[in-house]
């Protein structure tokens, strides 16, 4: 099938699917709403029916299993009414991102959902879903489901969907899918499948009526009261993500190559902080600088460590493979990197001297850093020890970098270096 809305290529189905039924008839219902192509947003969810997105010729966005319709809510709240946003997913991705259906039709998202439930996973080898109704029979369930599958058309009823509508997937129900995609709000059409490869093989006496009929599952239609879509209020201009303040270049560093370095420390302790501050410093300096930081997800506990990457050229390629300079402030920075440091083979690491002895091939500098600096200064004192002594960049540019955004006020590293450098432009 072709059209305005289909390329001509042959549907990527299984013959008898009813997957491509669903397609057919969306792309029917449409070409009677007489919309255009790129005014559709179309976002599948993972499973035998999102391989259909390169034979739309609408925008289509393919999301991560049971992720579509939180894809197409973000979509929906953004865009204007004369778009039209449609979800398709399995009954499994459906059970899977129940939340979000449920979440989308409780907020009144302004989008459709087309659910292919042919009661099993095929893309995996036909195993039952959450909405496969009881009895069903799957490959890996052949007496049948012992219990019952969740209805989603009541589901998202009772969450305050617009419409909810069950058909069986057989011939033309175009006008139902008209319906959903002209209802102001959440919409959602169930249609009820077999799947061609496992569904009828192992059900094969059974109708989609009487299947229907015997989960004691309503074909009729579910509607709320009609209420204002969801939509994110205009707020003027919006900030650029790229809008970022430019760092003035006011001094001269005397690194020649690029080098790595790694700073290792505890979480809470300002060690992203230190090292994003470190970064722009020697931006200020006229160098190249990228920054990685990598903490667990308890953010208040346990270790925080960062890359640096710092060179006089460009950086296309931002990682340490081998450190050049290793800074350690804590504990748990150098349990974090004890690996890295014991396959150094060259390189200096500077440590707080109340930390254990390293075994390592790399030069070891202990210094007290802690107790003048505190755990909240200790990384960015540990770093401008490191930029003096191999003169990467004057420490000058670090104490101006310092005295302003989130370090302002709260860490004097000035009074740390007593004498810092003074080489400017």
């Amino acid at each position: 099938m072709s059209g305005r809305f289909l390329t001509d290529s042959p549907l990527p189905f299984c013959g008898g699917c009813g997957h491509g039924l669903v397609v057919r008839n969306t792309a029917k219902a449409l070409e009677r709403l007489g919309v255009s192509p790129l005014d559709v947003v179309l976002v599948t969810d993972i499973g035998c029916h999102g391989i259909i997105d390169g034979h739309f010729l609408t925008h289509t966005v393919h999301g991560l299993h049971g992720r579509a319709v939180a894809l197409a809510a973000g979509i929906a709240a953004g865009l204007p009414e004369t778009k039209t946003v449609l979800v398709y997913v399995g009954d499994g991705g459906a059970v899977i991102g129940l939340q979000h259906l449920v979440e989308a039709a409780h907020h009144n998202f302004d989008m459709t959902v087309i659910v292919h439930s042919n009661m099993l996973y095929g893309m995996t080898g036909g195993q039952p879903s959450g909405a496969t109704p009881c009895g069903y029979r799957t490959p890996s369930c052949p007496a049948g489901k012992a219990e019952p599958g969740y209805d989603l058309c009541q589901r998202v009823h009772s969450a305050g969907a617009a419409s909810a509508r069950r058909v069986i997937g057989k011939g033309d129900f175009s006008d139902v899918i008209v319906e959903a995609m002209t209802t102001p709000g959440f919409a959602m059409v169930e249609v009820m499948e077999h799947c061609s490869s496992y569904g009828v093989k192992h059900n094969p006496e059974r109708s989609l009526e009487a299947i229907v009929r015997d989960a004691e599952l309503s074909m009729e239609p579910l509607r709320n009261p009609v209420t204002k879509p969801f939509r994110i209020e205009s707020r003027g201009e919006a900030l650029s993500l790229l809008a970022i303040d430019p760092i003035d270049r006011r001094f001269r560093a005397g690194l020649d190559r690029r080098i790595s370095i790694l700073l290792g420390g505890s979480a809470g302790e300002g060690v992203q902080v230190a090292a994003e501050t470190f970064a722009r410093a020697a931006i200020a300096a006229g160098l190249s600088a990228t920054k990685k930081g990598i903490y667990p997800v308890t953010v208040g506990v346990g270790y925080s460590v960062a890359e640096i990457i710092l060179s006089p050229e460009p950086i296309l390629y931002a990682a340490a493979i081998t450190p050049d300079l290793v800074a350690l402030t804590s504990l748990d920075g150098f349990k974090y990197y004890q690996r890295v440091i014991t396959e150094m083979r060259s390189g200096h690491i500077l440590m707080d001297e109340e930390l254990p002895g390293p075994v390592t091939n790399a030069t070891v500098t202990r210094a007290d850093i802690r107790r003048p600096a505190g755990k909240r200064g200790a990384a960015l004192y540990a770093l401008a020890l490191l930029a003096r002594q191999h003169r990467l960049f004057p420490t000058a540019a670090l104490v101006e970098e310092s005295a302003r955004g989130r370090l302002a006020g709260k860490l004097d590293i000035s009074h740390l270096l007593s004498q810092p450098d003074k080489e400017d432009a």
